[in-house]
């Protein structure tokens, strides 16, 4: 894997902007290029497992690309055993991110089912802050966003800045259809989480998430019922 010089947050920010007009209209393979010559192991994939689309990519144009996933505590069985085989079988490397508290050590001071009475401070806890720690080497994550999940998703950009992170933020399928990912899945045979093909149109932490109706868009499963639907990552 290359080594790239560290950027200060401006030069992040412009690379961001002028590779955000310049790649939008851009193969995700190209993107994902970019990034890898312009970031080497500052750049990583963030992977929730619900399938290895975006890691399979990265790994053919940047092998032993860093794949982050984020192990809450509260994840399926499936989930898990998908982050296994993908460690198992890919060009990468897996590094798995935990919260600070253990659910046990969470329940304790919070009380039991906290993602029940407050999913934002949940996910605040047990997503966004270890994600927050585990990108401080980085300069550079790519995520699996696609414009078609959802209407909160719609205008993601296939790069832009993460100002709150002050990072490149790479979505290299944004532009993607489900179809797309489908056609990639088969010819490339990527490895996908086994509740894809159990009525889940996407997976996150077992307690808050259901298989989706037929008519719903693909994030209509998550926190249902809560007015929610994005843990606070990508807001």
């Amino acid at each position: 894997m290359t080594t790239a010089q560290r950027h200060s947050p401006a030069q992040l920010r412009q690379l961001a902007q002028e590779a955000g007009r310049e790649l939008e209209d851009a193969p995700a393979l190209d993107v994902l290029r970019w990034a890898a010559e312009t970031f080497g192991r500052r750049f990583c994939v963030t992977s929730s497992m619900e399938d290895a689309v975006v890691a399979h990519l990265a790994s053919r144009v940047l092998p032993g690309v860093p794949v982050v996933f984020l192990d809450t505590g509260y994840h399926f069985p499936e989930t898990i055993g998908t982050r296994d085989a993908v460690a198992a079988v890919m060009d990468v490397e897996v590094i798995t991110l935990t919260p600070r508290q253990s659910v046990a050590e969470q329940d304790a001071e919070h009380g039991p089912k906290l993602h029940d009475r407050d999913p934002d401070l949940c996910c605040a806890m047990r997503k966004v802050a270890p994600l927050e720690e585990g990108l401080r080497e980085f300069d550079a994550w790519a995520t699996g966003l696609r414009r078609d999940e959802s209407p909160t998703r719609a205008d993601t950009p296939v790069v832009g800045w993460d100002e709150r992170r002050r990072k490149v933020k790479v979505s290299p399928i944004a532009r993607w259809t489900q179809e797309d990912v489908d056609s990639y899945v088969v010819e490339h045979g990527v490895l996908t989480n086994p509740l894809l093909s159990d009525g889940y149109a996407s997976v996150g932490c077992a307690p808050c998430t259901r298989r989706v109706l037929e008519g719903e868009d693909a994030r209509a499963g998550r926190w249902s019922g809560q007015g929610k639907s994005e843990c606070g990552i990508h807001l």
